[in-house]
């Protein structure tokens, strides 16, 4: 049965029909929703007796809201719809009890029963987070479910479901269901039983794959021809700032690269799209309550600023990136740096490249998407006008601005480069201008907020007051300052105000708090634990780039290393010593991009110290298949 859309779809939270156990099933059609009743973000998370069910109406929540209402019990917060099928329990909301959950492989000789969950994998339809259903009915030739998110139309009367997917028992007795969409493809289902026959044994992928590999090319003089375009502004530009056409400062590096296999990229994937969800948990828990805001030293006058940030533009993040340590003893993330990422160049571009120019053909770029899904997020960013990239005249912030500057033209948003703000000019009505009189009302800025707040505080001698009134100077003698173009309120900035919040290594024990069991988190805390003294730690600012005022402690309590910096008057978190994987004489860090929170792209970062900094190497990073990795 062929899904096929008729009437108008129904306003945003609209009941469009009632599933078993008198369960509401809502309109998610997000265009209609009335800002007056939903004037915050925090107005679209659903609560049902004080339990957080999800966000307003998406397939989550329903799944989530239908297990409580009619068994009693939920599942864990996920990141991603597709993340339902690794659970392995459920709780009782009444007292605690876990309860087996188990997973079916879409196939298997268990069917799906009524009040299982139907679990669909990334891609097409359902391109990024995947989708999840509740199953109402079991028939031999199809499976009814009730959903949200996917069809906003009521359902006619008399009928009690969603969507009737085509159902088969094959000549082995599996039982397959199919997708009313061409493009999507069902994982399987997952009851709430203690009887694991046909049930799905997750087996851990071979560790071997997650060894990151050295790799050489032959060396034929490759490094000493030109493969860079220096006609291009953007290449020229990046060439001057590395002294040549290379990826890393090092001669004798000049023809290695990494290899990582298919299914260790594949979890860096997964891990950079559930971490993203994560810390965007994080904030949000940090954001309700200013003892917990209170630790991260940002200024209280901004707070209300970045509590409307917060609210008004939490889906409007365009990219960041998480710094990860991979091995053999799994993937761990240390910290998100979704304010102010560089490197995007080099991942998206350079190391593509390299690989054309060297003659490496082994696997494919890890960056090799990137650009293009730079070029999306600014599609869907919301910028209506011309957008201002606001930078120094720094080399490398230059040769980033430029690289974004395309992905933002292709995106067909008119753009224009301003650096520095010697040139800002006040305009009708109090505007900030360009030189050319030309209004700035988007930005997207190279500067970290927290450098800006540095020199915003500057601006404004370090008055909170007028921070909080943000009151008027003499426009007759006075040019425009960083603060009257980065917090004037008709002003746009990405990242959002917000990004302050997860940036903060202050988020750190927040997330490990409200996440202890997962597999990508590093234990930290705001104050020095015996168990931390056991592994070992590291000290981190709370506020500090480039791998500055890092100090690194055995499980002896030894110092091993640390960096100089500005911010050794920061707070301090702790966090679990994970050192980095050690390959050759090097220490070798995994970049990831989300790009409108998904997975963009991957780098690889390399230093003989311990600590990754901004001087240290970057070389080409290529994707494996797993069996020529393993064979390699």
């Amino acid at each position: 049965m062929k899904h096929t859309p008729s009437d108008a779809p129904a306003s945003f939270g609209a009941v469009l029909g009632m599933g078993p156990g008198g369960v509401p099933v809502y309109s998610s059609d997000y265009a209609s929703a009335d800002r007056a009743e939903l004037p915050t973000r925090q107005a679209y998370r659903s609560y049902v007796d004080g339990i957080y069910m999800g966000h307003k109406w998406q397939c989550v929540e329903l799944a989530r809201r239908w297990m409580y209402l009619n068994r009693g019990y939920v599942f864990d917060d996920i990141a991603m719809a597709y993340d339902i099928f690794r659970l392995r329990h459920v709780r009782m909301v009444a007292d605690g009890t876990l309860l087996p959950l188990r997973a079916f492989r879409n196939g298997a000789k268990r069917p799906p029963e009524p009040g299982a969950l139907l679990i669909w994998n990334e891609g097409g339809e359902f391109d990024v987070t995947g989708h999840v259903a509740v199953v109402t009915e079991v028939l031999p030739d199809r499976v009814r479910c009730i959903e949200q998110n996917v069809d906003d139309r009521a359902w006619a009367d008399g009928r009690s479901w969603s969507r009737e997917l085509p159902a088969a028992t094959d000549e082995h007795g599996g039982f397959r269901v199919s997708c009313t969409f061409d493009d999507t493809a069902i994982l399987g289902w997952v009851i709430q039983t203690g009887d694991d026959t046909h049930a799905e044994a997750i087996a851990d992928p071979d560790p071997r794959l997650f060894t990151l590999q050295l790799g050489t090319v032959p060396e034929e003089g490759q490094a000493d021809r030109p493969w860079l375009d220096g006609t291009d502004e953007n290449q020229a530009a990046y060439i001057e700032m590395m002294g040549g056409c290379r990826l890393t400062d090092a001669e004798a590096d000049q023809y290695k690269y990494f290899c990582i296999s298919e299914t260790a990229l594949r979890e860096v994937r997964r891990a950079t799209n559930e971490l993203h969800r994560m810390f965007l948990h994080a904030t949000n828990y940090v954001l309700e309550d200013v003892d917990r805001l209170r630790r991260f030293n940002i200024p209280p006058a901004l707070w209300p600023r970045i509590q409307q940030s917060w609210n008004n533009r939490r889906s409007q993040m365009i990219t960041g990136r998480f710094d990860f340590s991979v091995s053999e003893r799994g993937v761990k993330v240390y910290e998100y740096n979704c304010d102010s990422a560089s490197c995007h160049m080099e991942c998206g571009f350079v190391q593509g490249r390299w690989a054309s120019h060297f003659g490496c053909d082994t696997g494919r770029s890890a960056g090799e998407g990137l650009h293009e899904a730079l070029v999306e997020a600014w599609r869907e960013s919301g910028v209506d006008d011309v957008l201002h990239i606001m930078q120094d005249r720094d080399l490398e912030e230059t040769y980033h601005a430029l690289y974004m500057k395309a992905a933002i033209e292709k995106a067909g948003i008119r753009c224009k480069i301003v650096r520095g703000t010697a040139g800002l000019q006040w305009g009708e009505g109090g505007r900030v201008c360009d030189a050319d009189g030309v209004s700035i009302r988007w930005v997207w800025k190279t500067w970290a907020w927290e450098t800006a707040l540095d020199q915003i505080r500057d601006d404004l001698a370090d008055d909170e007051e007028n921070l909080r009134l943000h009151r008027t100077i003499d426009r007759d003698t006075q040019r425009p300052r960083l603060v009257d173009v980065l917090l004037r309120k008709e002003v746009m900035v990405f990242e959002p105000l917000w990004a302050l919040i997860p940036s903060n290594k202050a988020i750190l024990p927040v997330l490990y708090a409200m996440y202890p069991n997962s597999r990508y988190l590093l234990n930290s805390q705001y104050e020095l634990t015996d168990e931390l003294r056991r592994t070992g730690y590291v000290s981190k600012p709370i506020v500090g780039r480039c791998g500055a005022n890092i100090s690194i402690y055995n499980r002896h309590e030894d110092l091993i290393t640390e960096t100089p910096g500005q911010f050794d008057s920061q707070d301090q978190v702790y966090q679990e010593l994970f050192r980095l994987p050690q390959i050759g004489d090097n220490n070798v860090q995994i970049g990831t991009f989300s790009v409108g929170g998904a997975f963009g792209g991957a780098c690889v970062r390399v230093d003989p110290s311990l600590v990754i900094t901004t001087s240290s190497g970057l070389w080409p990073l290529r994707v494996v298949p797993d069996a020529e990795f393993l064979a390699g």
